[in-house]
C-alpha cells in the first residue's frame, strides 16, 4: 500500500515514512499544499495522512478540494488541532479518520489498516489470479489454498498493476510505486520484482509490453472491476 504523508515538519514526517516502511508501507511525503497537489496529480494513493498547519494553505481547504474533483482517497488529518471544533470540521469536510498530535505510531498504523480495510470495498476486496486468491484489502494470497508470502515491495507493485487495471505502467511508474520518489536505487529492480511475483503466482501474472513496460496479465484485468 502507497501512502501519501503530507506534513511540513521534516521530522515527523520521515518518522512517520520510516514507522509505515517497517508496517510494509511504501510512501510518498509532501511538505506543502503545492507538493501534495503535484503528487496528487501524478499517480493515485491508496491513502493519504494529511496535516493542517501547511506553509502555502490549509489542510481542510486541500481536503475540499480533493472532495470536490471527486478523488476518493482515504485521508487521515494528524494535526495539533484538538478541538471537537476542529474535529467535526474535519469530518464535515470529508476526512476519514481524525488523530491529534502528539501521537503513537502504532495507533497511527492500526487507524491507517482500519481505514484501508474499509475503503477495500471500492474495488472489491478479494480477486483471482489463476490458481491464487489476493485480497486486495489486507495483502493477504492464498496460492491452492495455501498462504503466499511476498515482500512489501513485491505487493507495491501487484497493486500498482491492479489499479492500473490493464494499462501499462513504465518501469519509472513501477519504480515510484516501489520506492517512493527520493531514493536511488538500482534500475534494473522492477525487473527483480517482476520476476519473484511471476515465480510465486505463476508466469501469466504479469504481462510485459516490450519497449513501454509491464501490465497485468490480460486475462486477469476483468477481476479487477
Amino acid at each position: 500500500m502507497h501512502i501519501l504523508i503530507v506534513e511540513d515538519n521534516t521530522l515527523v514526517a520521515s518518522g512517520i515514512q520510516t514507522g509505515l516502511e517497517l508496517h510494509g508501507f511504501t510512501s510518498d511525503t509532501a511538505a506543502s499544499v503545492a507538493q501534495a497537489t503535484a503528487h496528487m496529480a501524478r499517480r493515485d494513493f491508496d491513502a493519504c495522512v494529511l496535516d493542517l498547519g501547511l506553509p502555502d494553505g490549509d489542510g481542510i481547504d486541500l481536503l475540499r478540494h480533493w472532495r470536490a474533483q471527486g478523488r476518493d482517497v482515504p485521508v487521515l488529518i494528524l494535526t495539533a488541532r484538538g478541538t471537537i471544533e476542529d474535529k467535526m470540521a474535519g469530518f464535515q469536510t470529508g476526512t476519514d479518520d481524525y488523530l491529534t498530535k502528539p501521537f503513537d505510531l502504532q495507533e497511527l498504523v492500526m487507524r491507517l489498516r482500519a481505514l484501508l480495510r474499509r475503503a477495500g470495498g471500492r474495488a472489491g476486496d478479494l480477486m483471482m489470479l489463476g490458481d491464487c486468491q489476493v485480497n486486495m484489502a489486507t495483502g493477504e494470497i492464498s496460492r491452492e489454498g495455501k498462504p503466499v508470502e511476498i515482500a512489501r515491495r513485491e505487493w507495491a507493485l501487484l497493486s500498482a498493476l491492479v489499479q492500473a487495471r490493464g494499462r501499462v505502467l513504465s518501469p519509472a511508474q513501477l519504480h515510484d510505486s516501489l520506492y517512493g520518489l527520493d531514493l536511488d536505487v538500482g534500475s534494473n529492480t522492477v525487473n527483480v520484482h517482476v520476476h519473484h511475483l511471476r515465480k510465486k503466482l505463476g508466469a501469466d501474472v504479469i504481462d510485459t509490453v516490450r519497449g513501454q513496460g509491464f501490465r497485468l496479465g490480460a486475462r486477469y484485468c476483468d477481476s479487477t472491476t
